[in-house]
């Protein structure tokens, strides 16, 4: 009864099928830092859940879908101890994935599999669609993909994009690269990202200027086992105590995102304070440069001189915080709560912390969506072009200035295995 619903919404009437694959984000991936074509033929294969999360767009109201998926490989594979702490630790049952996990293979298909029930046929789907196709620090989740659902990773990054661009022509989006080339926040990593954006929504909403809206579907109480609930909140317990200022943050958390010591680390994690103390020192900073700005200003008028042009920035620090709940509204859809600057009470954390792939996946897509709406101001009309031009079909690549570029060369040419699936995507059709 699932695979309609999903086949459904990755149809026409959803414009964001988003994907998110949960990974060891406590441990760093050692990448060579220069050559990309060292850095793809690096990445391992390991995958143990699938995420997808629907956005129907109603201009900056978005109603909002996660579908889950575990998933487990039929092949001998290795782990990571560390990584499988990671993810215990965040609350992903091993258990329930060996038992009820739905199976797939790596690299080619194979002549006898259910074709109508089997992943592949779901992510063929969403291939035939032609919707955007958006990750968060994207290029190993794309590894992932291409060589778990579709074919054998071809040997060259030039064809590997090439394969891409054809997969995805409606493009693809990396919500780490607006993080850190458009909306230029302090740090980009996935969290971060997503509670700096709500909290600039917040700002905006309070102000009566255009912000984002997120709905949510109202589910039959006979599918609540079915239905895993998570707080999105702004702000966390600790930090709204006002306990939290007692312990200094965290340099390398703040900074990365992750920290080898963990849950063993006696410094914060927690990220409001890691956006508190950034714009505190932003703010320093601006009061800095407005004062030196004024004092040459005045030289430069008793020299009888006109003074330099304002200086912008492109950074803004949120003037009011949210603590986001889901209510219903008019509808009869939940939404999200009214921004409030004073305590709220709220029900039982929930359990296995944030990073789980459904709210990485629903985080990542919030991003996108504010970015997109700032990007597009009060034009309403995005035409025929690429969706989001500044940020289409690159992918944000770790010590380099410049992203991977999704494109097919002249120099490049498509695998025979992609060039098969494609056949077979569109025979089908």
């Amino acid at each position: 009864t699932l695979c309609p619903a999903l086949l459904s919404r990755g149809g026409h009437g959803y414009r964001l099928p988003i994907t998110e694959l949960p990974g060891p984000a406590g441990t760093p991936v050692l990448l060579p830092p220069r050559c990309i074509e060292e850095r793809y033929k690096a990445v391992c294969a390991r995958i143990y859940n699938l995420t997808l999360l629907c956005m129907e767009d109603y201009v900056n109201t978005y109603l909002c879908q996660i579908y889950n998926l575990t998933l487990l490989c039929m092949e001998d594979y290795v782990v990571e101890p560390q990584s499988v702490q990671f993810l215990v630790q965040h609350g992903f049952d091993f258990n329930k994935q060996y038992a009820q996990g739905i199976p797939y293979h790596k690299g080619n298909d194979k002549g006898n599999e259910n074709q109508n029930q089997s992943v592949r046929t779901f992510f063929l789907e969403l291939i035939r669609a032609k919707k955007p196709l958006i990750l968060h620090n994207g290029l190993i989740d794309l590894v992932f993909l291409y060589q778990c659902f579709y074919a054998h990773l071809p040997d060259s990054l030039g064809t590997f994009t090439a394969d891409l661009s054809e997969m995805f022509p409606a493009g693809i989006y990396d919500t780490k690269y607006a993080s850190e080339f458009e909306t230029r926040f302090v740090a980009s990593y996935l969290e971060y990202a997503y509670k700096k954006c709500k909290r600039e929504n917040c700002k905006l909403k309070d102000s009566s200027g255009q912000h984002l809206t997120v709905e949510f579907c109202s589910y039959p109480a006979n599918m609540s086992r079915y239905i895993d609930y998570r707080h999105c909140s702004l702000e966390e317990e600790s930090h709204n105590v006002g306990g939290g200022n007692n312990v200094p943050v965290c340099e390398k958390f703040s900074a990365y995102g992750w920290c080898p010591k963990g849950i063993k680390c006696p410094q914060s994690h927690n990220i409001d304070l890691i956006i508190d103390e950034d714009d505190r020192l932003w703010e320093e900073k601006r009061k800095k440069r407005k004062h030196k700005w004024k004092r040459k200003e005045m030289e430069l008028t008793q020299n009888g001189e006109d003074g330099p042009p304002r200086k912008q920035s492109c950074y803004e620090p949120a003037a009011a915080t949210e603590l986001a709940e889901i209510t219903p509204n008019s509808e009869g859809r939940p939404t999200e709560a009214a921004c409030a600057t004073e305590k709220e009470t709220h029900g039982p954390p929930s359990q296995g912390g944030t990073h789980r792939a459904g709210f990485d996946a629903f985080m990542t897509g919030y991003i996108m969506a504010y970015v997109w709406m700032l990007k597009k101001g009060k034009n309403t009309d995005t035409g025929a072009g690429p969706w989001l031009p500044d940020c289409h079909n690159k992918l944000y690549l770790s010590g380099k200035s410049v992203p991977l570029q999704i494109v097919k060369s002249l120099f490049s040419k498509s695998s025979k295995a992609h060039s098969q699936k494609m056949k077979l995507a569109w025979a089908s059709a």
